[in-house]
């Protein structure tokens, strides 16, 4: 790790720090501020059924009785440590309740994301060695068939096939290893198509490098070309686009948990939307720009250190000019 590495890292750090603390406050604002008083539009609402007492107990617990930017600047000192507050509607920490659905979430984003990666690698292999009427058209085709068609519709189509007709996993039971597998799938098929989309460019222009036909005239197989000296090069502008699909990674998880049933942070975001728990929805809303700002960060910084042609200049990552552009060194790994 060498000292242009060590700044890059560090400029990288502050400005996601930064812009997790911008996000936060204008979370604060847009919940807490520009739709009227929470005590007002909640608390009030004769439906609730709160008492006198009951409401003033909550404005002082939640600080409510403040003025907004005392109750930004408290609210922001409890977020840097972890605390998110009390809900409004069952008085319980909002941490605790996240903390309760979250894990169901995560092993959802990730199965879906591990399907996106493998759908996109097999789609790609695909287009590189399959003969043209399949390869070249078929195959090709198929990102822009997954991106048109919505993941709660492949969901539904999924459950019907394998829930209903074939009897592999029961909805009422969706915390199971066939329900999630297919709700992973219906989450990561739309994934898949940018992925794919991206790799299936990228292996457009390895091929056709020096270093390929070297490897073709050695007599490396279909298998061994692709996995040992395409797929790597081509891989690496992949991280950034994975990078950026966590958002939509999240909020697909959000819609594919409602379509199959599952307990998660879409079922409490459905609910704190129904009862207008602001404190959750700031919450959730906060932690989901915490986590795709985290990514990010994670893809900035390993990015360098997968490539080596990387320039480090300023603040940014920047790749040199690629063979076409008058680099035409060939990877040590063909002639070894």
């Amino acid at each position: 790790m060498n000292n242009a590495y060590l700044s890059y890292a560090t400029k990288r750090l502050v400005q996601a720090a930064i812009v997790i603390l911008l996000a936060y406050v204008f979370t604060f604002i847009v919940v807490s501020v520009l739709p009227g008083d929470p005590v007002t539009n909640v608390l009030r609402n004769p439906q609730n059924g709160f008492s006198e007492a009951e409401i003033q107990e909550i404005i002082a617990a939640q600080g409510l009785d403040k003025p907004v930017f005392m109750q930004l600047s408290t609210s922001l000192s409890h977020f840097l440590i972890g605390d998110l507050g009390l809900s409004m509607r069952t008085n319980r920490s909002v941490t605790t309740m996240i903390a309760e659905v979250l894990p169901s979430t995560l092993v959802l984003a990730f199965a879906g994301l591990v399907v996106a990666l493998i759908l996109a690698i097999v789609i790609a292999y695909g287009t590189q060695f399959l003969p043209k009427r399949f390869g070249q058209g078929l195959l090709r085709g198929f990102p822009s068939l997954f991106l048109s068609v919505p993941n709660f519709v492949i969901g539904l189509v999924l459950i019907h096939i394998f829930g209903f007709q074939l009897g592999l996993f029961r909805v009422i039971n969706p915390d199971s290893f066939w329900a999630t597998f297919f709700a992973a799938v219906a989450l990561g098929i739309p994934i898949s198509a940018q992925i794919a989309e991206v790799l299936i460019a990228n292996l457009d222009h390895e091929s056709g490098q020096e270093y390929a036909a070297v490897a073709r005239s050695r007599g490396l197989g279909q298998l061994q070309l692709f996995a040992r000296h395409l797929l790597k090069p081509s891989s690496l502008p992949v991280i950034t686009v994975v990078a950026l699909t966590i958002g939509e990674l999240l909020g697909g998880s959000l819609i594919t948990e409602a379509v199959f049933g599952r307990t998660g942070i879409g079922s409490l975001v459905q609910r704190s939307v129904s009862t207008q728990d602001l404190p959750v929805l700031q919450a959730v809303v906060s932690l989901a720009a915490v986590v795709f700002v985290l990514v990010n960060l994670i893809a900035d910084l390993v990015y360098p250190l997968l490539d080596p042609r990387v320039k480090l200049l300023g603040s940014a990552a920047r790749r040199p000019a690629t063979s076409d552009e008058g680099s035409s060194d060939i990877p040590k790994s063909v002639l070894s």
